[in-house]
């Protein structure tokens, strides 16, 4: 699901890109939630996930540029494109980190470019990295950043090379799939990245981060299969 949000004072702006957008991703097979905002000050009440916001620069009350600032101040991660007449008030979407802008009217055509780098940026975001979601919060992990997975009570703790560690409920067969090849569970409790062992003696695995985990007698032989393979590759 990709939640998608448009908050311009025009409506009739607002419900063409609600149709683009519509358009778009039921090409590509996509589920949307799409919802659509008047004002800053509605938007900025909204507690929602956003992946994609569509923010009209110029509106009655507080414009999208400040809006943005709060917003990016806040916990938004999300794709901002700026809709907007004026293409010379773009130069200031750069410290807001916006992904591109539209001019108004917009036209299918030019709403169709964006959206497919766009969409590509986001699968190859997906692929490098992991969403994980924790109540309304929903935060991007490169997965190069994870050294290990821990499971307790059914709930996943990501323990980052930073030193950080991030918990929040979900299966574990769940995070192997979405995890892929570099990471192995050598234990029913732990998934490890590969490419952060250091060693391996005697059932233990040694994290580049100083942690010890342990590795299953039944999954050792193909640990060390797996270890293997990876070198090769590397």
């Amino acid at each position: 699901m990709i939640h998608i949000a448009i908050c311009d004072d025009e409506k009739y702006i607002s419900d063409n890109i609600k149709a683009f957008a519509s358009d778009f991703f039921r090409k590509k097979n996509r589920e949307i939630h799409l919802r659509t905002f008047s004002s800053s000050e509605e938007l900025l009440t909204y507690d929602g996930q956003i992946d994609i916001l569509f923010l009209d620069i110029q509106m009655k009350g507080m414009d999208g540029i400040e809006t943005a600032k709060r917003l990016r101040a806040g916990k938004f991660r999300g794709f901002l494109i700026f809709i907007t007449v004026l293409r010379e008030m773009v130069f200031q979407s750069f410290e807001v980190q916006a992904y591109d802008y539209l001019v108004k009217p917009v036209k299918e055509t030019q709403f169709e470019k964006t959206m497919e780098r766009l969409y590509n940026s986001m699968r190859d975001a997906s692929e490098d990295s992991l969403l994980v979601q924790k109540g309304y919060e929903g935060r991007i992990i490169p997965k190069g950043e994870i050294v290990f997975c821990e499971i307790i009570d059914r709930k996943i703790y990501l323990n980052l090379v930073c030193g950080e560690v991030l918990d929040y409920y979900e299966r574990i067969e769940s995070l192997e799939t979405k995890l892929g090849d570099r990471f192995f569970r050598c234990h029913r409790s732990y998934l490890i990245n590969l490419g952060h062992l250091k060693g391996y003696k005697n059932g233990i695995a040694y994290m580049d981060n100083g942690r010890e985990i342990p590795v299953s007698r039944l999954r050792s032989k193909e640990f060390s299969g797996v270890v293997l393979q990876y070198m090769k590759n590397m």
